[in-house]
């Protein structure tokens, strides 16, 4: 039997550090609450990226504030609404969702979903660390009087990359416990930083601007809610069941979806709307190669340090979450080795990574929204397929979840669960066809039918969701989830 390594089996929280792996909760120590899930949510979007996403929406998609903050609420809360639903996977299975995808795409077929989602952590990672390093860049040019220039200090450059990874694994290292505390607690301290600093940005706002602005056709709205959804909650879907599966068997399906529809809502909206004010008057900001020092410079310069400690501590809320689940992804991989070995070599990956970003690249933004928007369509594929597969399956067969061989109870065939690969396949295919990358005047990928109404309002996401879902069931993909777990443990 092929199966994962001791520590991933019979791995349990000793103290403060969770040893537990992919393996599933044991009921008795499901014991989470949806208000822990809020504060998660909510910690792991109070960073400042939300500000240029707003700038986004006004600089690039040409609307009004009005019309950006009615994009913003339907994109955040309504993305993050689907995270709460997949989470309700977490909480029936009790294991990390890639983990759980194994019983629906099947021992093999489940490589390409978890490769992808993989990615996608690692690279929002990399921009975390990256903003963060510029954060701290800007504060040693207060201090010390340096260049905030970081091609020309790159040991410092390095030293500010180095610092931020190790606060990330110390938090995420830990693990579960650690993770939901300390979310919940600084949330409070970068939060109301956070919301200091917004007062004074609020300060610089040219209302005039707000005013005089014409509002953009309904089309430019809804490639605004795809930029939003794809930025903000579909990036987190394929991890929402990760930190779920401690949550308790009788809470709530909607105690979930509300949980983080609002947790993550709330800053989001906030943020977003703030960046599309300020971009009314200063378009800039959506193309800013350092965010971090083009919000900086609209502050007093004695607001500068409050600024650069809230732009980091929400970063960092940030990447705690994202590192967690990227070593539990990484484990679904293969990789035979402790969670917490995992977490450290993810978090070398995207300090490599963050190294080419800021002392090699010349650019920073416009490859981050390249990048949400090509592997935004493969994962809502994933979505698509395992959220109608949850339709019909109420258990997983924890067995059967860690025996990746072919004495599995989701070996299916050779490995491969066709319903579920040939759906999300053809849905990545169809999706890329209305997908453009890149920028306008120079992308680097565009679909066939990115020129079509679908294709120039964003909404190629949405048709990669309905054809992932529809192509599942279409194929039986729910007939056979209702039996696939008949061995599950009762509920």
């Amino acid at each position: 039997m092929a199966t994962s390594t001791d520590s991933e089996v019979t791995g349990r929280s000793s103290g403060a550090l969770e040893t537990r792996g992919i393996e599933p909760v044991p009921l008795d120590e499901r014991t989470g609450r949806p208000s822990q899930l809020f504060w998660v949510w909510f910690a792991a979007n109070i960073s400042i990226l939300g500000l240029p996403l707003g700038a986004t929406l006004v600089a690039v998609q040409g609307l009004t504030v009005w019309q950006a903050v009615l994009v913003a609420a339907v994109g955040s809360v309504g993305s993050f609404a689907i995270v709460g639903a997949v989470s309700i996977a977490g909480r029936r299975g009790g294991a990390p969702g890639l983990t759980l995808s194994r019983a629906v795409f099947g021992a093999r077929g489940n490589i390409g979903p978890t490769a992808v989602s993989l990615i996608s952590r690692l690279g929002w990672e990399t921009v975390n660390t990256t903003t963060a390093a510029f954060a701290l860049l800007s504060l040693a040019t207060i201090l010390f009087g340096t260049s905030p220039v970081a091609k020309q200090h790159p040991v410092l450059t390095v030293v500010c990359i180095a610092v931020f990874e190790l606060c990330t694994v110390l938090v995420s290292g830990l693990g579960h416990a650690v993770l939901v505390a300390v979310q919940r607690w600084a949330t409070w301290v970068f939060g109301l930083l956070n919301l200091i600093v917004g007062g004074f940005l609020i300060a610089t706002i040219s209302w005039a601007a707000v005013a005089s602005a014409r509002p953009a056709p309904v089309g430019a709205m809804l490639a605004g809610v795809g930029v939003i959804a794809a930025g903000t909650g579909i990036g987190w879907a394929n991890a929402s069941a990760d930190i779920a599966r401690y949550q308790a068997r009788g809470v709530r399906a909607g105690a979930l979806v509300l949980s983080a529809a609002a947790g993550a809502g709330i800053p989001l909206v906030l943020l977003i709307s703030l960046g599309s004010m300020l971009a009314a008057g200063d378009p800039t900001l959506a193309a800013a190669g350092d965010p971090v020092a083009a919000i900086r410079a609209m502050l007093p310069s004695w607001m500068a340090v409050p600024y650069l400690l809230a732009a980091f501590g929400g970063l960092l809320l940030s990447n705690h979450l994202s590192v967690y689940s990227a070593g539990l992804t990484t484990l679904t991989l293969g990789l035979r080795m402790p969670r917490v070995y995992a977490v450290v070599v993810d978090v070398v990956v995207t300090f490599l990574g963050s190294i080419y970003f800021i002392l090699v690249a010349d650019g920073f933004y416009t490859p981050f929204i390249a990048f949400i928007s090509m592997l935004a369509v493969p994962i809502t594929a994933w979505v698509g397929v395992f959220s109608c597969d949850m339709l019909r399956r109420r258990d997983y067969d924890p067995v059967a979840l860690m025996d990746t061989g072919r004495t599995s109870g989701y070996w299916y065939l050779a490995g491969i669960r066709p319903a579920a690969v040939i759906a999300w396949a053809v849905a990545i295919v169809v999706g890329y066809l209305f997908t453009t990358a890149g920028p306008s005047d120079g992308a680097w990928f565009t679909g066939s039918l990115a020129d079509t109404w679908l294709g120039r309002n964003g909404l190629g996401w949405v048709i990669t969701f309905v054809i992932a879902f529809g192509g599942y069931a279409a194929l039986g993909g729910t007939r056979s989830a209702a039996v696939a777990g008949s061995t599950a443990a009762p509920k």
